[in-house]
């Protein structure tokens, strides 16, 4: 009976952690070394017990967290390690399978067949999309970009000036040159850049300064009249399609040949989930499709090791499964809706506070804002000193600039309020 007390005690210590982490400090208020400090050098020659384990993490490792699941955690996009999702987790970790190829795990497969075509159409995108997931946006982004090789090699990658890193990392990965484009008013990537050399163009939904949405339909005329791979890196910002209000983000996006989707980040589901679709299937095969005997494919089946870079791909589709099944497509719509209000409500306080101002257009979950007379990147990093909250800083065109990302599931308004008076406090 020991692993079914170990389970009582994981369950128990997993409710306890929830119950409490909006009093902890949401950064860890540690020096680099100190955790690694505290910790042996070597493994234990004899096992220990459960419980003895569990007091470690509570005294070594949680003191040394940032606290991701804290509903004041404002930094970068937020996200929620929610409830259905860490049930999830315990089940994927108990199967343990590897959906690789179809035959490794029919069912795994089959799964997220079926749940990512469920959240293509809770977002409102077209049918006949292969759709299929990967780790993070990072992985997707290289799986689009070496299909796009494969189509038009040795090319260039062109995307916003206000692109996630990642999109240039994933150009140095695949051989492609990387070039950034300029922005216009509202920090949307501009669309009068040639395309004689490109391989692919990336245009972001919801970019990781101030979610800007660039001009996706313009953007895929062009490319399709030049015959270049359009991504769109819809990470962030896409997930708000699940509400029909605001759907117009992914508009021109049934012309992209790719687009990825991180339900990870603002869609309630546990790191790592990040959903990819693309209308021409045969180019990410080509890039990626190798077989040996024995891995050998079954007709009419579907190997998903086919269509990125991994081989080994854990059951992520479960806890996305659970996510849709458990809240529902009006519990996600409530609760983005919800996140949006949020959003705005701080921005008006802001903008009504002074000394203070809002840099960017906010028309998701995410605030830009600055206070006149104080370094954004001291303030940030003093408010988020306090342990009260999490934010981070940023520039936009050179100007330091605060962000403030909702994405928890737990944030309420009250959690808000607390941080905007802990901030209007530090700027004094």
């Amino acid at each position: 009976m020991t692993f079914r007390r170990d389970l009582e005690l994981a369950a128990d210590w997993v409710d306890r952690y929830l119950a409490r982490v909006a009093g902890l400090p949401v950064a860890a208020g540690v020096e680099p070394g100190h955790v690694r400090r505290s910790l042996p050098a070597t493994a234990p020659a004899k096992g220990e017990p459960f419980d003895a384990i569990l007091r470690d993490l509570d005294e070594l490792v949680v003191p040394g967290l940032t606290h991701w699941n804290h509903p004041r955690f404002f930094a970068w996009f937020a996200n929620t390690g929610s409830e259905p999702g860490i049930l999830a987790e315990l089940l994927t970790a108990a199967l343990n399978v590897n959906a690789m190829t179809w035959l490794a795990s029919p069912a795994a497969t089959e799964l997220e067949l079926v749940t990512v075509d469920w959240l293509r159409q809770l977002l409102g995108l077209p049918d006949g999309l292969h759709g299929h997931i990967e780790d993070t946006a990072s992985t997707a982004t290289i799986a689009a970009l070496a299909a796009a090789r494969e189509l038009r090699p040795g090319g260039a990658v062109y995307a916003s000036e206000e692109a996630n890193f990642s999109v240039e990392k994933a150009a140095r990965l695949v051989g492609l040159e990387y070039r950034a484009v300029p922005t216009d008013d509202a920090f949307r990537m501009r669309t009068d850049f040639p395309l004689d050399d490109a391989t692919a163009v990336v245009a972001t939904v919801g970019t990781t300064g101030p979610t800007s949405v660039d001009h996706v339909p313009e953007l895929a005329r062009r490319c399709e009249d030049a015959g270049v791979w359009l991504h769109v890196d819809a990470a962030y910002a896409g997930c708000a399609a699940v509400c029909p209000e605001l759907r117009w983000c992914l508009d021109g996006c049934d012309r992209a040949d790719s687009i990825v989707v991180n339900p990870h980040k603002w869609l309630f589901t546990p790191l790592d989930c990040s959903t990819l679709w693309t209308r021409r299937p045969d180019a990410l095969r080509a890039a990626f499709a190798v077989s040996r005997d024995y891995l050998a494919s079954m007709s009419d089946a579907v190997d998903l090791k086919d269509y990125g870079p991994a081989l080994g791909r854990r059951f992520r589709a479960l806890k996305l499964w659970l996510v849709l099944r458990m809240y529902g497509a009006d519990g996600l719509q409530a609760l983005i809706r919800e996140h949006v209000r949020l959003a705005q409500a701080f921005a008006s306080w802001v903008e009504t506070e002074p000394g203070w101002e809002v840099v960017a257009p906010h028309p998701f979950s995410t605030v830009c804002f600055r206070h006149s007379a104080r370094d954004s990147f001291d303030l940030a990093a003093q408010a988020t000193g306090t342990g009260e909250l999490f934010v981070a800083a940023t520039r936009l065109r050179g100007r330091d600039t605060i962000r403030l990302a909702i994405g928890n599931g737990r944030t309420t308004e009250e959690d808000v309020r607390r941080a905007w008076e802990v901030l209007k406090q530090c700027a004094q």
